[in-house]
């Protein structure tokens, strides 16, 4: 039932001050009177001091709780949320109580998919959610807001108004043959089209940049053995994850950390240096880098300060985006225009920083003006889908019976973007998308 009480606790288990239990559903108030002494539902909204009681009767805690009556609650449901001590007997205790008194164990993502199907939030706002919940960065936690807030949204039910427009401009030609002038020209209706279709691929454009900003841009160390690309990866985290030696071949597989650039999240990956490895180990290890180097989204080109740059080296400036850093610059200044790094001083790290983070996401660094933009995949997929469906819609204007067809591939857009806002029950969508969500959101 889409209706029936659930239960989870909707922090984190484990030693903690408090845990907060989230309880939703027809019927909910009574369940809640069970577990609850005293409990009243009025004032909504209002955190009141009571005892949780067992199926026994007997006290379990003391806490607050507090009553959110359907429809101004999160779920748009009758919802009421328990705070009680943390840790791990506590909030067991206090679930079993709930559960025995009615209420069944919610599922991954069910208070937010409640939510999007009760009409409180569409599907990309709840996505928002579970990305703010994953946020490492400052950067994602303002792109997250700025969705969950509605800014994507609200450019996609633009998109989609314009859309239902435009078929209803065209059943007049289908109702109307007859009609010498329709109450527009088809030409104005194909301008239409062609706008929604430019906004739609502005969009689609922004994906890569966007799911970079979500996921964290992949920056990944190349360069000789020796080259201080470990010393740099450990400095630029803060720790040593990885082993320095002067040992050729010390990294023989790929070792990857998060972290942040002046608030942009970035994935760093320290790899083996590329050399003619004579063992069979270090030629896999180096594979494994050469696969890293075709999947980075910039890759650090460790180069020590003073030392040409060699052939294959080149070879790497030329195929991907790619910093030159020039480390060990407290041995050797690097020139004047070149960036030199040294993990002993710290000179130049900040600088690395700053031009990486400008480079992977120069299209987003003004968080003041941050665009709408496709942050999944699933995203992306619909509006092409919309975008190709308009494609066909506009050679067919103007054709003596073929307004049916281009109406037909004009709902076929409104379709994708109906599908993309969750404003049709597509349960294999909800599915996919609340499948990654913790329990108790």
């Amino acid at each position: 039932m889409l209706s029936d009480p659930i239960v989870a606790l909707a922090t984190p288990p484990g030693r903690a001050a408090l845990a907060v239990i989230r309880l939703s559903g027809e019927g909910v108030f009574g369940i809640a009177g069970r577990v609850i002494d005293g409990f009243r539902a009025a004032p909504p909204r209002v955190a009141t001091l009571a005892t949780f009681l067992g199926p026994d009767r007997q006290p379990i805690d003391r806490g607050v709780y507090t009553v959110f009556p359907a429809p101004r609650s999160y779920t748009g449901d009758d919802l009421v949320e328990l705070s009680c001590h943390g840790g791990l007997q506590v909030p067991a205790r206090v679930l079993a109580a709930l559960q025995a008194a009615g209420a069944r164990p919610a599922t991954p993502g069910e208070f937010t998919r409640r939510a999007v199907l009760n009409g409180k939030m569409d599907l990309v706002q709840a996505e928002a959610i579970g990305d703010l919940i994953d946020a490492t960065a400052p950067a994602q936690v303002h792109a997250a807001l700025h969705q969950l807030e509605g800014g994507l949204s609200r450019r996609l039910a633009a998109l989609r108004e314009s859309l239902v427009e435009v078929q209803a401009l065209l059943s007049y030609d289908i109702d109307f043959p007859e009609e010498d002038d329709g109450p527009i020209a088809p030409q104005q209706i194909a301008d239409r089209i062609e706008g929604v279709a430019a906004q739609i691929r502005h969009l689609v454009h922004t994906a890569p940049a966007a799911e970079r900003l979500r996921e964290g841009a992949l920056i990944v160390f190349a360069g000789r053995p020796n080259a201080g690309k470990s010393s740099l990866f450990n400095a630029l985290l803060g720790s040593a994850r990885t082993l320095v030696t002067e040992i050729p071949g010390t990294t023989r597989d790929a070792v990857e950390a998060h972290t942040d650039f002046l608030g942009w999240p970035v994935r760093l990956a320290d790899t083996a240096g590329l050399w003619d490895a004579p063992a069979e180990i270090d030629r896999l290890g180096v594979e494994v880098s050469r696969r890293y180097l075709a999947a980075a989204d910039m890759v650090l080109l460790c180069v020590e300060s003073g030392r040409e740059v060699g052939d294959d080296e080149s070879g790497i400036l030329a195929a991907r985006p790619t910093l030159l850093v020039r480390t060990k610059a407290d041995l050797t200044p690097a020139d004047g225009n070149e960036l030199g790094v040294s993990v002993v001083t710290g000179e130049g790290l900040g600088e690395l920083r700053r031009a990486a983070a400008e480079r992977l996401f120069a299209e987003q660094i003004n968080l003041a003006d941050l665009e709408p933009a496709l942050t999944r995949e699933r995203h992306r997929t619909a509006l092409v889908r919309a975008q190709q469906a308009l494609a066909q819609a506009v050679p067919l204007l103007g054709r003596q019976g073929d307004a049916v067809l281009a109406a037909h591939q004009v709902r076929e857009a409104t379709a994708a973007l109906d599908e993309l806002l969750g404003a049709v029950d597509i349960e294999e969508v909800l599915d996919r998308v609340f499948g990654s969500f913790c329990v108790g959101k």
